[in-house]
């Protein structure tokens, strides 16, 4: 199986790529939506998170682990990659490269958390690939937490966008990265922002198509699926079943509940 996990529902944007993608490849899923949004919380702390979750997911069989989540990418993935070297993982990096190539203006937008932003990944990114381009970037505040209500089409989550994004189309932006796996179901709301002409990218496509890689790489790909999705949950199983369904589609989903920082599932 696949093991996926976020703080909530964003990680859900790379499960759908990945069911596009692989569609006979079991996924194991966790959202930690008791301790979401990760963004404003120190890097150790969501480190330790991502271990916690990490061995919860190898526990149900996962044989690869996609970090579903920028901000536990930059806390954690090195950490992760050092404590558990058997296990193959698959991150998120804020897609700077390609925007930076693309561009026709020079000036890239960034949508990340306060974590991402911080996080050694990022500033690495940044310096490899965007030598000559105008990186803007901004925090979003509260918009994760709109996407988790399910208002993402609501009028807070499109004026925290309009915040972020009128000051960046001032300045001439034609690329706008997804720097937050949440952030792919805010996509028509940017489009009618942002207008035909910017280029919005979402990095769950490249993420799915790096996870298949490893698969074979490895010796890791399954044949025909052999049982159905598992997702998990930190909080509220019924909201967490109604944000599967409304996100991603599908049949109704199996959905379990587990206290990480007891290590106990039900």
């Amino acid at each position: 199986m696949i093991g996926v996990f976020d703080s909530g529902v964003g990680g859900l944007s790379v499960v759908r790529a990945l069911r596009e993608q692989m569609p006979e490849q079991t996924l194991v899923y966790v959202a930690d939506q008791a301790r979401v949004p990760y963004g404003p919380r120190p890097l150790a702390e969501v480190r330790a998170f991502s271990e916690e979750i990490t061995r919860f997911l190898l526990d149900q069989g996962a044989g690869l682990i996609v970090v579903a989540c920028n901000t536990a990418s930059a806390a954690a993935l090195k950490q992760l990659r050092k404590d558990f070297p058997e296990t193959p993982f698959v991150g998120m990096e804020p897609a700077v490269k390609p925007a930076a190539e693309h561009t026709r203006s020079g000036v890239v937008g960034v949508l990340a958390t306060p974590a991402t932003f911080q996080g050694a990944l990022y500033a690495s990114v940044v310096e490899r690939f965007a030598q000559g381009v105008i990186v803007l970037q901004d925090t979003c505040p509260g918009l994760v937490e709109e996407i988790e209500a399910g208002r993402v089409q609501g009028a807070a989550a499109r004026e925290i966008l309009e915040r972020a994004l009128h000051p960046m189309l001032a300045q001439g932006l034609d690329t706008v990265v997804l720097g937050c796996t949440h952030y792919p179901f805010a996509i028509p709301v940017i489009r009618e922002i942002v207008g035909p002409s910017v280029r919005v990218i979402d990095p769950a496509p490249a993420v799915a198509r790096q996870a298949g890689r490893l698969l074979v790489e490895r010796d890791l790909a399954g044949g025909e699926r052999g049982q159905p999705d598992q997702f998990w949950t930190t909080g509220d199983v019924g909201a967490f079943r109604a944000s599967v369904k409304r996100l991603i589609g599908g049949v109704e989903v199996q959905v379990g509940q587990v206290v990480l920082s007891m290590y106990t599932a039900h």
